[in-house]
């Protein structure tokens, strides 16, 4: 498939929307924009894929994609979630995995592609980068999270979850 230079500009607008659970991370960094295709003179589709199937989030993420792209022109603006291939918390890039760190979030663990989730005994701290910490609860301010102390520090963080 070839992408024209308009697409290219539209995908890095779209990719540069803050997610509306993590404003820390853009939706490219995040890594659920899937694409952006110009489908007519000012009609353009995005694709976007939740990093779970029922992410409350995603119409916020709809409705700030559309708004950016009729400020640059774009009359018709469908975005679609996308569910296959489903989300892989690999898809959070590197500059993504920093900034939930430098946030205070622990970034998800990289996992093998296409395998399972590797087991490891602990989180480190992004506070103070210890490995002495205790899972508190599953589930944090959204599913996609879980609520983690430091042993070593006494902060609680959070801990965006390996899909």
């Amino acid at each position: 498939m070839v992408t024209t230079v308009l697409e290219e500009e539209l995908r890095r607008i779209a990719g540069s929307v803050p997610d509306p659970e993590l404003p820390v991370l853009t939706l490219d960094e995040l890594g659920v924009l899937r694409g952006v295709r110009v489908t007519g003179p000012g009609r353009v589709e995005v694709e976007l894929t939740p990093t779970y199937t029922g992410c409350p989030a995603v119409e916020a993420m709809a409705a700030d994609i559309t708004e950016r792209l009729r400020e640059q022109g774009m009359a018709e603006v469908s975005v679609r979630t996308v569910l296959s291939p489903p989300w892989s918390s690999d898809a959070i890039s590197a500059e993504g995995r920093r900034k939930l760190a430098e946030f205070g979030i622990a970034p998800p663990r990289p996992t093998s592609a296409g395998g399972p989730v590797p087991l490891t005994l602990s989180v480190r701290c992004p506070h103070c980068g210890s490995l002495d910490t205790t899972l508190l609860s599953r589930f944090s301010s959204t599913a996609c999270k879980a609520l983690r102390r430091c042993e070593a520090c006494g902060e609680p963080f959070d801990h965006f979850k390996e899909f």
